[in-house]
């Protein structure tokens, strides 16, 4: 993580920023007069860690929306600069293009080689429309097949890294029928004879984020989410206004706690105090332990075991209410 760059607050961080400030100025006053303020710094001090721990104890669903959202957290190229070895990546999906939303190759992780997918997205406008935002074209998923094909075939690993707000809903993606590719991804990812490990690192939005979620172990980020759909697509349906997107968050109980809660993901993976952005280095070396932990129980599992246990996940997923 670039040092130089200050990290921008949230709305709901601005109390905290404003102890940050008379805590800075109060430390430059007694430094510049050389007067004794040590009792009153501590005080500050104190109370800046108060109302830190007041704040990202009680986050709601929404702010940890605005934290995954937040421009300086790290991306799926960042894991893999500072996570990972030997990396590669592959392009094309051998029918219409390269997709550079969705990108994926071979890497070393934890020691072990997997071929590894997953979204990107931009730092700035310029990159951002390269990478459309994170949201992938068809030939992103087709692409997406082929490295999970490559990956069965020579027995290596898949992990993928899910960010996205969701597949790219143009009419290009319609003309090359994105619902047919997420479609494929979705039944043959049922079928693949090596260990499959997700890990939702943002934002984990509707069928873009299945197209390379079907795992025999999902993980998520503290801060990150997974639902049908964005909390503001939710409210724009539900309430037909997207200022109700609060409300929505709260009800399609999207935060990792509530999948956990709910048996949809496996694992919860903390972040440093106020999101994933503020270290890098710690996140990525949490997230990487917690896929080679994973990687490591799955490989001792036979290749039938593997397709009867990933079956068997996926079915238990819910329940039926009979009146």
């Amino acid at each position: 993580m670039p040092e130089a760059k200050a990290i921008a607050p949230l709305e709901f961080e601005k109390p905290l920023v404003e102890f940050e400030k008379r805590l800075e100025e109060m430390r430059k006053l007694t430094g510049k007069q050389k007067i004794e303020a040590g009792d009153e710094i501590s005080s500050l001090e104190k109370k800046l860690e108060e109302a830190r721990r007041d704040i990202y104890g009680k986050l709601n669903p929404w702010q940890r929306v605005q934290i995954v959202r937040h421009p300086q957290r790290p991306y799926l190229l960042d894991y893999l600069r500072l996570g990972a070895t030997e990396v590669t990546e592959l392009g094309g999906d051998r029918a219409y293009g390269d997709d550079h939303a969705l990108i994926g190759g071979f890497a070393t992780i934890g020691g072990k080689k997997v071929v590894f997918l997953g979204h990107q997205k931009g730092r700035d406008t310029k990159e951002n429309l390269m990478r459309n935002f994170g949201c992938a074209h068809p030939e992103g998923y087709r692409k997406a097949l082929r490295l999970m094909r490559l990956a069965d075939r020579f027995g290596l690993p898949i992990v993928s890294f899910i960010d996205t707000p969701g597949a790219f809903p143009g009419v290009p993606s319609e003309e090359r029928h994105i619902a047919e590719a997420i479609a494929v991804n979705i039944r043959e990812m049922f079928n693949f004879r090596v260990p499959i490990v997700a890990v939702v690192i943002g934002e984990g939005g509707s069928g873009g984020a299945l197209g390379i979620g079907v795992a025999d172990r999902v993980l998520i980020l503290e801060n990150a989410y997974y639902s049908v759909i964005s909390p503001e697509g939710c409210a724009s349906i539900l309430w037909k206004d997207r200022a109700f997107a609060p409300q929505a968050a709260e009800a399609l109980r999207i935060s990792a706690q509530d999948l956990l809660q709910l048996k949809l993901v496996e694992e919860v993976i903390p972040e440093p105090e106020g999101g994933a952005h503020r270290d890098w280095e710690s996140t990525v070396r949490a997230c990487m332990e917690k896929v080679g932990k994973h990687l490591a129980e799955l490989s001792r599992l036979s290749p039938e075991r593997l397709l009867q246990s990933r079956q068997e996940r996926y079915r238990s997923i819910g329940s039926v209410v009979e009146n």
